[in-house]
């Protein structure tokens, strides 16, 4: 038995892997983003091709959920909705100054927002069906949430984002892929997120214009942006983009 039959022999005999785990990054070590001494990169080529690179990342998403997880994001939508009611108020006006509460958000490498009150729940991965004759590149299928069946959408293929996958070596062990469910005048909408920071107000004046030139589909969708941390975050017209949805989908 070679050295690939038994790490994936070991890798398929183990549990998802858990926050506490050393990650066999060989990919890292001896592969494409090593010094490329492993024997195996004549017959794969790329370390992508590999069964030991897919298993690793199999394992990554399978991991349990951490404890508490979903129960801290229910507490942090519920938040969402009280603090619309809670804003500060300004001394020299005495009128109360209009917060904006988001929930920011990746996509492949775009850093995205829409409004906190959208979000009615964060889950984890589900099983997505295809509709025959129906799914596309946008609709990918039906979902179960919770015993409830919902379209599930891929919006990085509606904003036309480029999906380049940050790869396994980059897999923060908090970081975790999601689900969310968002709804609008009792539409719901499913979608996949790669990672998501939580929520963030901002005041309305920390709201920027979008370019003037217009160079892809992304900054069509997007209303405004915003600064936070080191990162340009587009903050979505959710008007526009439920609009779209019910036009191209329902």
């Amino acid at each position: 038995m070679n050295n690939i039959e038994e790490t994936i022999l070991t890798t398929n005999n183990q549990q998802p892997i858990t926050d506490n785990q050393q990650l066999n990054d060989c990919w890292n070590q001896v592969g494409v983003t090593g010094d490329r001494t492993c024997g195996e990169l004549e017959k794969f080529i790329h370390c992508r091709n590999c069964p030991v690179y897919s298993a690793a990342g199999r394992g990554l998403l399978e991991r349990e959920v951490p404890s508490g997880y979903l129960q801290e994001w229910t507490d942090l939508l519920a938040q969402a909705k009280d603090s619309c009611s809670l804003r500060p108020i300004d001394s020299t006006t005495n009128k109360s100054v209009e917060q904006i509460s988001v929930v920011i958000f990746r996509i492949g490498v775009e850093w995205l927002a829409l409004p906190a009150n959208l979000f009615k729940e964060v889950t984890q991965l589900r099983t997505i069906h295809t509709l025959p004759h129906l799914s596309n590149e946008v609709l990918l299928g039906i979902v179960n949430i919770r015993g409830e069946i919902l379209l599930s959408i891929s919006l990085g293929k509606l904003l036309g984002l480029e999906t380049k996958a940050d790869g396994a070596q980059n897999m923060s062990p908090v970081v975790y892929p999601r689900m969310v469910v968002v709804e609008k005048e009792g539409a719901k909408w499913v979608f996949a997120v790669d990672e998501i920071y939580g929520i963030k107000h901002f005041e309305p004046e920390e709201l920027q214009d979008t370019p003037v030139v217009i160079a892809k589909a992304t900054e069509t969708y997007t209303k405004s942006l915003l600064q936070w941390q080191d990162k340009q975050i587009n903050y979505l017209d959710y008007e526009l983009l439920f609009y779209t949805l019910n036009r191209r989908i329902m």
